[in-house]
């Protein structure tokens, strides 16, 4: 360990400020025109955009010149409350309490109080292989929940991947549900094949339709084809298809493999990954969408439950209770190879 530095919102202006610098490493820190705070951090292979006081965002992440983030209609980010209002970055904690699409009988937002969260303190750990950016909010409801959630980020020396990690702690005298998803939103690359070292099999269509998909009727008829086998999506060849979204699930991970491992290849040698234990997250969900405004291919949203909100989740029995004074951690490495 080299140093902590503990960041003050005022040490961020609109004018891009040099805060670090060493023979690998650059710490810039600067202000969004909307008024958001963010760290760019850079490295011998590519940079990454943190925003450190809304649910620590990772905003931008690029390596050997390959923007990783998926295509949006954000140019910047938003001060909103909701991610919906904001959906353009590479990555957000979705969760805690609640998380993924409401369903009809749900009463939270989509994807949880977690990703436009304000964060009370941020800081950068300097360490002799990387820099970590670190966030601390304390969750607290007069007649409610009571939790502490640290998330932390990392880049790392000459590396084209980073280590996202989020601890959650149950302040509160009773037990807290928690549900938690590692939200990647990956580029979505031409002809790409994704593979994984679980089987393809493992992954089930999604067949519950949320409020927010507007199915046509191409749509329908190719969802079918997927469900009774004529189709298969392991190749992004057939982007007129992907509108609205398509989403896979995978549950029970851990019957298969300890530490699974996920890939997007591209024809043109350029390949996303995305690795982590199934005893911290053992459910995955996979999302494509090719639009005109949008286009994503998170071919891997690690989890602890499917995405379909508080309810389904406690239905499914894969709702996790948080003990008093419990905490849990997840973490992910995700990147370019």
């Amino acid at each position: 360990m080299m140093g902590t530095i503990e960041l003050q919102r005022d040490y961020f202006k609109e004018n891009k400020t040099v805060f670090f610098t060493n023979n690998e490493f650059g710490v810039n820190l600067f202000r969004y025109p909307s008024g958001i705070e963010a760290i760019e951090l850079t490295n011998s292979r590519g940079r990454m955009v943190v925003l450190p006081y809304m649910g620590q965002m990772i905003w931008d992440l690029e390596f050997d010149g390959v923007d990783l983030k998926m295509k949006s209609m954000f140019s910047q980010p938003k001060k909103v409350e909701r991610i919906l209002d904001t959906y353009g970055c590479f990555a957000f904690h979705s969760g805690l309490i609640s998380n993924g699409c409401p369903g009809s009988n749900d009463d939270h937002e989509m994807h949880g109080e977690m990703p436009c969260a304000e964060m009370d303190r941020a800081w950068i750990e300097v360490t002799d292989i990387g820099i970590k950016v670190i966030g601390q909010t304390e969750y607290v409801k007069g007649f409610g929940h009571h939790y502490l959630a640290t998330p932390s980020v990392e880049m790392f020396k000459e590396k084209g991947f980073i280590k996202m990690s989020m601890n959650v702690k149950n302040l509160s005298g009773a037990e807290m549900p928690l549900q938690y998803m590692c939200h990647t939103n990956y580029s979505y690359l031409e002809n790409a094949v994704m593979k994984q070292n679980i089987p393809d099999g493992v992954f089930k269509l999604r067949e519950s339709i949320p409020g927010h998909v507007k199915p046509t009727e191409k749509w329908l008829v190719y969802n079918k084809k997927l469900l009774n086998g004529e189709e298969s999506l392991t190749v992004l060849n057939n982007p007129e298809m992907y509108d609205p979204e398509i989403v896979f699930f995978g549950d029970e991970l851990n019957l298969y493999q300890e530490e699974v491992e996920f890939e997007m290849a591209s024809p043109d040698g350029v390949t996303f990954f995305t690795s982590f234990s199934t005893a911290e997250l053992n459910y995955a969900t996979r999302w494509v969408l090719h639009n005109a405004n949008q286009q994503v291919a998170s071919f891997v949203l690690p989890a602890t439950c499917r995405p379909e909100g508080f309810n389904a989740a406690e239905k499914a029995g894969t709702l996790i209770k948080l003990g008093v004074g419990e905490e849990r951690s997840f973490t992910i490495i995700t990147g370019k190879k």
